[in-house]
C-alpha cells in the first residue's frame, strides 16, 4: 500500500469529494482523520463504513475558517498519532450571485471557507512538518481560478487565492522535503454540482458537450489525482496545480 504507516488530515471529508479522497487515503494504509462543518450522521456512516473494513478513521467537527480550531484539531491528530504526513486542503462552499447583487456577507463567507482555511490548517500543520522533514500538502482549487464563470466572483477569487498560496509556500518549504499541490477540479458530479444536472435537458447536453470525455468527473477522479499528489510517487513534483475536468478547459469555458 502506497501510504502504509502514514497520517492524513483532510478538511470537508463528509461528503463528495472530501469523502472520496478519505476513502482513498484509507485504502491505501494512511491513518486518516477528516473534519466536517455540520453533517455529523455522513461522518459518522463513513467513519464506521471505514471501521468494518480495517481501517482507522477519525471525524471531528470543525469550522475551518476560524484559526483556533484548525490549531486545536491538528494537536488533537498530533496528540492521537504524534505526526502529520499528509494535508488535504478540500473545504469548500459556493454562494454564487452577480457581483452588482452580491452581498458582502456571502462574499467573505466563501473567502473564509474557501481560502482562509487553506492558511489555518497549512499554517498549523507546517511546524510538525518541518521538524520531521517530511510533508505533502494538497489544496483543492478549481478550473474557475483561471476560465471565468459568471456569477462566481467569489468563488473564482477564493480558488485563484488557493493556487498563487501553493506556488508561494511550495518555495517556502520545499528544502524541508515538504511538498506543496493544487488540483483543480472541472465539473464533478457532487453536491455542489447539482445545478448543473438541474439545468435539465439541451442546457446539460451543451455543458457535457464542452468535455473532452464527454461527462461529469466523478469524485474518485479527483480522489485518485490527490492521491497521486500525496504519495511518494509526485516527491519531486511541487508548486504544481494539477488541472482534472476531462478536457473542459481546453477550449474555455
Amino acid at each position: 500500500m502506497k501510504l502504509a504507516g502514514k497520517i492524513a488530515l483532510v478538511t470537508g471529508g463528509s461528503r463528495g469529494i472530501g469523502k472520496a479522497v478519505v476513502e482513498a487515503l484509507a485504502r491505501e494504509g494512511a491513518k486518516v482523520a477528516f473534519v466536517y462543518k455540520s453533517n455529523a450522521d455522513s461522518a459518522n456512516a463513513l467513519v464506521a463504513d471505514q471501521a468494518a473494513q480495517g481501517r482507522e478513521v477519525i471525524a471531528f467537527q470543525c469550522d475551518v475558517s476560524k484559526k483556533d480550531e484548525a490549531d486545536a484539531i491538528v494537536q488533537k491528530v498530533l496528540d492521537k498519532w504524534s505526526r502529520i504526513d499528509i494535508l488535504i486542503n478540500n473545504a469548500g462552499i459556493i454562494k454564487d450571485g452577480l457581483l452588482a447583487a452580491m452581498t458582502a456577507e456571502n462574499w467573505q463567507a466563501v473567502i473564509d471557507t474557501n481560502l482562509t482555511s487553506v492558511f489555518n490548517f497549512a499554517q498549523a500543520v507546517m511546524r510538525p512538518m518541518m521538524s520531521q522533514r517530511y510533508g505533502r500538502i494538497v489544496n483543492m482549487s478549481s478550473v474557475a481560478a483561471e476560465y471565468g464563470n459568471q456569477g462566481q466572483v467569489n468563488y473564482a477569487a477564493s480558488k485563484g487565492g488557493i493556487q498563487g498560496l501553493t506556488r508561494c509556500l511550495a518555495t517556502e518549504i520545499g528544502r524541508r522535503n515538504i511538498t506543496v499541490n493544487a488540483i483543480a477540479p472541472g465539473f464533478i458530479e457532487t453536491d455542489m454540482t447539482e445545478t448543473v444536472r438541474s439545468m435539465g435537458g439541451e442546457k446539460f447536453k451543451e455543458v457535457v458537450a464542452g468535455i473532452s470525455l464527454r461527462r461529469l468527473g466523478k469524485p474518485e477522479d479527483i480522489a485518485n489525482a490527490a492521491l497521486f499528489l500525496a504519495s511518494d510517487d509526485a516527491a519531486y513534483i511541487t508548486g504544481h496545480v494539477l488541472t482534472v475536468d476531462g478536457g473542459l478547459t481546453l477550449g474555455g469555458i
